[in-house]
């Protein structure tokens, strides 16, 4: 989650508390097992000039303190991977691209090494149960992380050499370590699991808060749904990554000492990331993105044909990876302020730097006018319609005027969320990007 890119901002610290960083780094390392179809992990060189892609899982577990006042599993010895999302960074560093897994899909996995065994091929399972099973089999974290990862190559045809596990205790304190973050709320929000009650409007939410609100999934201003709640997330990680950035934290030093210790303390980080120099490095070279480009998106799914509480990747979710694997950035951002209103088959592009991806708690499921060109609004971002719908221009997405959230014209499920909308016009706040 907001891991992702907060880890590149508290390891820029100054040489004195060097040491003090290098310790907690150390003790944050885990190996990566080795895989039959994978290569030898190696120290990542941030200064190489090549795109790096890294795996980021949030550990669903009533370990660890706090964890269960902010909706951990209530089986102590339970262990799941609640979030995945994998993260690219740009060759150049001019942008990264950010795509999420959703946990209920049903997915093909292959074979996979633990540290006491190999776990068969396993095929049609929850994508989140990977994690859990190598936990299980393994008996620690390396074995869950490395199995998840080989499942996400093999699913994708990526090469991914690396990953960072945080529980959710640690995305709430590095949200407090850094005052909190402001968040619109676009309907009324009451969750009786965790008494989190929001109204309508803009809110600046503390850690817990901010923590509750991406993993309800009871009560209102959800339907029930781990695709939903994904929305929610990426529009956190993104709101996070926007006002932590423009806070300038490299000069505010214990600000970013505090947000340091925070992360630090509550991440795990496989061998290749595993150094301070790594991260530091890292984080210099991301200190200037321009988070427009902070692309992010779900994977495309539809319903899952032998259960309709599951769901398996569409066919437009190739694309999406064909990008990934290419590395190019998920959104092409155009230069023209206009654009051809969608057809009505479904984009498999991410949402734009003014749409991260989510999804909409809109029934609607026609398809978008192809018949006429249509003005970008300069404010949200989206167009309207001949049939007066709003439209992402870059996902072809059906935005949902009540909530800002995109579903694909073609399947309805979600994709995306359209974050400048959403601030300039339910909550109107002057867009950002």
């Amino acid at each position: 989650m907001v891991v992702s890119v907060l880890i590149v901002l508290p390891s820029t610290i100054a040489a004195a508390i060097w040491v003090d960083f290098d310790a907690s780094v150390q003790n944050s390392k885990v190996d990566v097992i080795p895989q039959k179809s994978s290569s030898t992990p190696t120290l990542v060189d941030p200064n190489k000039g090549q795109p790096i892609d890294i795996l980021i899982i949030g550990q669903d577990s009533r370990e660890g303190s706090g964890n269960e006042a902010i909706g951990g599993s209530n089986d102590p010895g339970l262990h799941n991977a609640d979030t995945t999302m994998v993260m690219q960074v740009s060759a150049d560093r001019s942008y990264i691209n950010l795509v999420s897994i959703p946990r209920d899909s049903l997915v093909d996995v292959p074979s996979c090494q633990t540290t006491k065994g190999t776990i068969p091929a396993q095929y049609s399972v929850m994508f989140n149960s990977v994690f859990a099973n190598a936990w299980q089999e393994g008996g620690d974290l390396s074995s869950a992380a490395s199995c998840t990862m080989a499942a996400v190559n093999s699913l994708t045809g990526m090469s991914i050499q690396n990953f960072i596990v945080v529980d959710f205790a640690g995305l709430r304190d590095m949200i407090d370590a850094i005052g909190g973050v402001s968040i619109c709320i676009p309907v009324d929000t009451k969750d009786s699991y965790t008494s989190l009650n929001l109204s309508k409007g803009l809110h600046h939410l503390n850690g817990t808060q901010a923590t509750q609100y991406a993993r309800m999934r009871h009560g209102t201003g959800t339907d029930g749904s781990d695709i939903m709640r994904t929305t929610r997330q990426q529009y956190l990680v993104k709101e996070l990554i926007k006002q932590a950035m423009a806070k300038n934290l490299f000069t505010q030093t214990s600000q970013l000492y505090q947000l340091a210790k925070a992360a630090l303390g509550s991440l795990n980080i496989s061998s290749g990331l595993a150094s301070t120099t790594v991260l530091a490095s890292l984080a210099m070279s991301l200190k200037n993105l321009d988070t427009s480009r902070l692309f992010m998106m779900t994977t495309p799914v539809e319903a899952a044909p032998s259960d309709p509480n599951r769901v398996v990747w569409s066919s437009a979710a190739d694309a999406v990876w064909t990008k990934m694997r290419n590395h190019k950035p998920l959104t092409e951002q155009k230069e023209s302020s206009t654009t051809k209103s969608p057809s009505s088959s479904s984009s498999s592009s991410s949402s734009s730097s003014s749409s991260s991806s989510s999804s909409s708690s809109s029934s609607s499921s026609s398809s978008p006018s192809a018949t006429s060109t249509q003005t970008v609004d300069p404010t949200t971002g989206l167009i309207t319609d001949a049939q007066g719908q709003l439209i992402d221009p870059n996902t072809n997405g059906i935005v949902d005027p009540e909530t800002g959230t995109i579903r694909d014209a073609s399947t309805g499920q979600y994709i995306g969320i359209a974050d400048r909308y959403l601030n300039a016009t339910i909550c109107a706040v002057p867009a950002q990007d």
